[in-house]
């Protein structure tokens, strides 16, 4: 049983690099879509926005109707939206495609985790889910490598593909071998949390992603839906607040450390899935690599972030969370700024050198942190803080693509707008929305001094957004060594906790 849900889980890990290593041909008007940067920050950010916003109601549904039930519709809602992302005919579909493969995503994890909780003795519990969490890392360095291989032999779209056999195999062995558990005390689902939560979150990076098509932020395009959405955000926690079982319990945040270190892990996915997104355009599109050429850049990266976690946990229990954790993300914050050495002509072994080095320093901090986060709660509160640590992280990862993309793409425009001032007014506003697109029209123009302004462009640009996630990462790292400068001793247990929490 511990096998398939394994399986399972790795599937979701897998989707959430190897996009990345096919957005190139995506936004490559030649080879792809001709998506602009904020179509693909929407490719990106709906599958991370809608898991992020329908784990708490997958679990509530998982304890009325049964885990397993909610764990097979899940994967058929992957399997199906993994078609069509393939087949997507425009940047719309994909997106929508997208977002719909974060919701069979979320229906999957949580019901897995229970799933386990009730059948595992408590002696063994430990240890499958350890097994069960290290999945991450395997999906996370199979992702890139097999886009690679998919990209360099295929179309783009044969990216989703791969889902199918997996889906196939772990529908099967779900319905053969894995148990149905259920709540005696059922859980109401959430619909208003749900509605507010997602609307809420999906404006601000709407205004995000929007400051990005212009560089004028003051339009009412993006501090309208920016600040509609922290509105509806802080409705959302009001009616939380307020609920007498809520999805998301904004309570918990009164606790100094458990807000700490959520917001920490927030600032470094942030970071992370940033650099993910603009890293895929700097070695194929700037550079010129193939898609599996990256897919093996990023490799070390996440050996990296495997070795890190049992690195950071051991120095952890021996130097406590802030020093390692906070010096970790520290750390991270200097390999985003590594990034600034970066040009066309780096040593490939350096570029993967500070991939390898910021692994280990991002391991170092995730795994710590989370168990530190949810160790300062009684045993009672556990499971709904291990849901409010998943969907923190992957709120974290949608405003990074929001906003680091966004920072990338204006940064982008300002300063090739002067290399297409003496263009034809059709090709300057073809060439205009990325470094994609002007490359695009250089090749048409024949004017391979307008694909070198682009390259120049881009790389000025990456600095910049590169800085930003690295002082964010910086401010993250600060605030784990002063929340956690001191050891504490782990609440007494009130209750012995429910097998899904």
């Amino acid at each position: 049983m511990l096998s398939v849900l394994v399986f399972a889980a790795v599937l979701i890990w897998i989707d959430t690099t190897i996009l990345g290593i096919a957005l190139e041909r995506i936004a490559d008007p030649r080879t792809g879509l001709g998506a602009t940067p904020g179509e693909l920050q929407w490719a990106v950010g709906s599958y991370a926005l809608l898991f992020a916003t329908a784990l708490f109601a997958a679990g509530a549904l998982g304890d009325r109707y049964g885990h397993r039930t909610v764990l097979v519709a899940g994967l058929g809602i992957f399997g199906a939206a993994s078609i069509w992302a393939a087949w997507a005919g425009d940047a719309t579909g994909l997106i929508l495609a997208r977002g719909l493969m974060g919701l069979g995503g979320a229906m999957m994890m949580p019901t897995s985790m229970a799933i386990l909780g009730a059948t595992f003795p408590a002696e063994r519990r430990a240890g499958a889910i350890a097994v069960w969490s290290a999945s991450s890392g395997v999906g996370v360095a199979l992702g890139p490598l097999l886009g690679g291989v998919l990209v360099d032999h295929f179309w783009w779209g044969s990216v989703f593909l791969v889902n199918l056999p997996v889906v196939a195999v772990a529908l099967v062995g779900v319905l053969l071998v894995v148990p149905n558990p259920k709540l005696a005390q059922r859980r109401r689902p959430d619909p208003l949390g749900l509605v507010l939560s997602t609307g809420g979150l999906a404006l601000l990076a709407y205004g995000l992603i929007e400051a990005g098509q212009d560089t004028d932020w003051a339009r009412w395009q993006v501090w309208a839906p920016v600040l509609g959405g922290l509105a509806v955000l802080a409705l959302f926690t009001l009616v939380e607040w307020r609920s007498a079982e809520p999805s998301f319990d904004p309570r918990l945040f009164r606790n100094g450390r458990f807000s700490a270190g959520n917001v920490a892990l927030a600032t470094l996915f942030f970071g992370i899935t940033g650099q993910m997104f603009y890293g895929n355009f700097y070695l194929q599109g700037a550079r010129g690599m193939s898609a599996l050429g990256t897919g093996l850049a990023f490799l070390p990266g996440a050996v990296g972030v495997a070795l890190g976690s049992g690195i950071g946990a051991r120095l952890a229990k021996r130097y406590g969370v802030g020093p390692v954790s906070g010096g970790a993300l520290l750390v991270v914050a200097a390999g985003f700024l590594a990034n600034l050495t970066f040009g066309l002509d780096t040593p490939l072994l350096w570029f993967c050198t500070v991939g390898f080095v910021s692994g280990i320093a991002m391991g170092m901090a995730i795994a710590p942190t989370v168990a530190a986060v949810i160790a300062v709660l009684p045993l009672d509160r556990m499971g709904a803080g291990s849901a409010v640590n998943n969907t923190v992280r992957q709120v974290g990862s949608v405003l990074g693509i929001a906003l680091l993309g966004t920072i990338l793409a204006s940064s982008y425009r300002d300063r090739i707008t002067p290399s297409l001032a003496a263009l034809p007014p059709g090709a300057r506003d073809a060439a205009a929305p990325s470094a994609e697109h002007t490359r695009a029209v250089a090749e048409q123009l024949h004017r391979p001094d307008l694909a070198a302004a682009a390259d120049d462009a881009f790389m000025a640009a990456l600095h910049i957004t590169a800085t930003t996630g690295a002082l964010v990462a910086f401010a993250g790292g600060v605030l784990l060594i002063v929340a956690f400068r001191t050891r504490k001793p782990a609440p007494a247990p009130e209750r012995v906790l429910s097998p899904t929490g």
